[in-house]
């Protein structure tokens, strides 16, 4: 039931629903860990050992232009990905690298524009100790 559901989402923003994007767009809905195509793909295939590294990116790029998921550019040498695409920013945390999400809306997103553009997406993230990690920082 549930890929008949994400097939219908996928079909509806003109992205042909194979089993790869099904799959890929699935694990971002259900895994809110911000994980990056690696991850992504040692998880995938366990389940799913016919998925190769380039199917996975494929696959990814794939979702990022239908605007279906979001990629999150906090390390320099590593993407991530969000199944969350309504406006919100990024936390990532010094000491044990999570990143977590923090809600923020479209006005204040609106607001961080310069006077005379029109934005359409904009990324906010701030880095720092969270506060799971903030008593071994005192």
């Amino acid at each position: 039931m549930v890929n008949q559901n994400l097939a219908a989402v996928l079909s509806a923003h003109g992205v042909r629903p194979t089993q790869q994007r099904i799959a890929v767009f699935d694990y971002l809905l259900t895994h809110h860990t911000h994980p990056s195509a690696d991850t992504i793909y040692n998880a995938l295939s366990k389940e799913y050992p016919v998925f190769s590294r380039t199917t996975i990116y494929n696959s990814l790029n794939t979702l990022l232009e239908a605007k279906l998921i979001r990629a999150v550019n906090i390390l320099a040498d590593e993407q991530r990905f969000d199944g969350n695409t309504k406006d919100h920013g990024h936390f990532r945390c010094l000491s044990c690298g999570e990143i977590y999400d923090f809600d923020i809306s479209g006005d204040m997103l609106q607001g961080l524009c310069p006077s005379g553009f029109l934005g359409e997406q904009g990324d906010v993230f701030f880095t720092g100790h969270c506060p799971r990690c903030l008593p071994s920082k005192s």
